[in-house]
């Protein structure tokens, strides 16, 4: 960031590699649409170039860029809630936009039958668990699961103490537990 604050354009490529990725996976699993997750990434990149005359340094750039991209899922969701009518980008019926479902991209192509039935239903039970969290637990669980964060960058993105930011980690945590327990047993016969 320093250097592109200095004028080197090149930098900001660096940056946009670096990012780009986990930034996309943080707002498709906020958002839950592919293209909606693109234009929050190419949102936050645009940030990045307007405001890098204001960056100070005081936080690390992902902390910057994460708080950017959690402030546009936010602001897409509530215009989302305001439509009348579905969007068209929304995705369909569990297809990842190449007709593939999520839970045939999860799956072990070597394995059987009754083992690939299973992993679609645990993929589609573990998307709809997290995505009934309520909303402070699961944006807390998608930065430090997708994101990768430390609790204490999520707390200064979400602006709330360190020590909140853990309980909402924890309660997210057992709800997850708690809602695939009857997985339990079967995760226990893999080992």
């Amino acid at each position: 960031m320093v250097r592109f604050q200095r004028g080197d354009s090149d930098a900001l490529g660096v940056l946009v590699r670096r990012h780009e990725v986990r930034l996309y996976n943080f707002a498709l699993r906020h958002l839950r649409s592919p293209p909606a997750a693109e234009d929050v990434v190419q949102e936050v990149f645009l940030r990045v170039v307007e405001g890098a005359g204001t960056f100070q340094h005081a936080s690390r750039f992902t902390t910057w860029a994460y708080t950017i991209a959690r402030n546009r899922c936010i602001d897409h969701t509530r215009r989302a809630s305001l439509r009348r009518h579905p969007s068209l980008d929304a995705p369909g019926d569990g297809a990842d936009g190449d007709g593939a479902p999520l839970g045939e991209r999860l799956a072990d192509p070597g394995a059987s039958v009754e083992r690939q039935a299973l992993g679609g239903e645990l993929s589609v039970r573990i998307v709809a668990a997290v995505e009934a969290l309520p909303d402070d637990q699961r944006e807390v669980f998608l930065l430090r699961q997708i994101a990768a964060l430390p609790f204490a960058a999520i707390a200064e993105i979400v602006d709330v103490p360190e020590n909140t930011v853990k309980s909402r980690m924890r309660y997210a945590l057992d709800r997850l537990k708690l809602a695939l327990g009857d997985f339990e047993e079967y995760a226990r016969a893999l080992r």
